[in-house]
């Protein structure tokens, strides 16, 4: 079914009352992106943050009139009519719409991360079809690619891999893979399980992959251990993924900006031996082995 689409750019101050308004006049649907060029990358905790200039696209009904529509918002708002745009948009798969740019990719010397259904570009090693459905992770993200490049010149063979926050499974998948014996994924995000449980069993990995719901579901120590999130969180999780690597074993963490990267670090040195071993566009990339207690 097609739509019609409103968009108008507004300072923050309005967007409460132009949300409300949306709804009122029938809108199934608003949202909010960047109006410039000043991204939001990490929030506090606590907080909502947006951008100096905010575009409102609010989604309605192809029954609507939209000069209607958009005549009663620029009324409810105060603004003038031709500050108001309008758009016809027809109907499509709006989850899978950046999907389009999501090519077969190769990491390090080894593995391909391929499209389900595309083959890899080149020979392969090791193949990881990939949907990530609703759930981050494909390895178009520098955190991603740095991940899976230092995993493919990691894994040799039998490792044990912890995957902490595994988006669409990409990282533990990998591993697998690449060699690892097994591996253990957790997110907190339901969609994150899904994915990475479907995209297990299109690659015939999932017998040995094990997915955990909570974290105190994660049994026993590994050989590495993976957490691909946000510096925030990786600071205040550092003394329960601490303890999940065994001596001797890796620890990978990613999500951080460059600033960020000393911050982090420095959470986990009661445990281990850790610094920066690769940087992509602002974003750091963290490794350590874990000191004998």
């Amino acid at each position: 079914m097609p739509f019609h689409q409103l968009v108008v750019d507004l300072a923050g101050t309005s967007l409460d009352r132009a949300e409300e308004a949306c709804t009122r006049l029938g809108a199934i649907a608003v949202s909010l992106g960047d109006a410039g060029d000043a991204p939001v990358l990490e929030p506090a905790p606590g907080e909502t943050p947006l951008w100096p200039a905010v575009r409102l696209r609010a989604l309605f009904p192809a029954a609507t009139d939209p000069r209607q529509a958009a005549a009663a918002l620029a009324g409810e708002l105060g603004i003038p009519l031709e500050s108001v745009g309008m758009e016809f948009v027809e109907d499509r798969a709006w989850e899978r719409e950046w999907l389009r740019d999501f090519r077969p990719m190769r990491f390090g010397h080894r593995l391909w991360v391929c499209p389900a259904g595309q083959p890899p570009d080149g020979p392969a090693e090791a193949v990881l079809a990939l949907d990530p459905g609703l759930a981050f992770g494909t390895g178009t993200h520098p955190t991603t690619a740095l991940c899976l490049e230092w995993l493919d010149d990691a894994i040799r063979g039998g490792e044990r891999v912890l995957d902490y926050g595994c988006g669409s499974g990409i990282l533990a998948l990998a591993a697998l893979k690449l060699g690892a014996r097994e591996a253990t994924a957790f997110d907190i995000d339901p969609q994150a399980l899904i994915a990475t449980r479907e995209n297990a069993a299109k690659n015939g990995l999932d017998g040995r992959l094990a997915v955990a719901e909570y974290a105190s579901e994660i049994a026993g120590r590994f050989d590495v251990v993976l957490a691909n999130i946000l510096s925030g969180p990786l600071v205040a999780l550092a003394p329960g993924i601490a303890p999940k690597v065994r001596e001797g074993g890796a620890l990978l963490l990613a999500g951080m900006l460059a600033r960020q990267a000393d911050e982090v670090a420095q959470a986990y040195r009661p445990w281990f031996d850790i610094g920066p071993v690769a940087e992509r566009e602002g974003w750091t990339l963290l490794a350590g082995r874990r000191r004998p207690e």
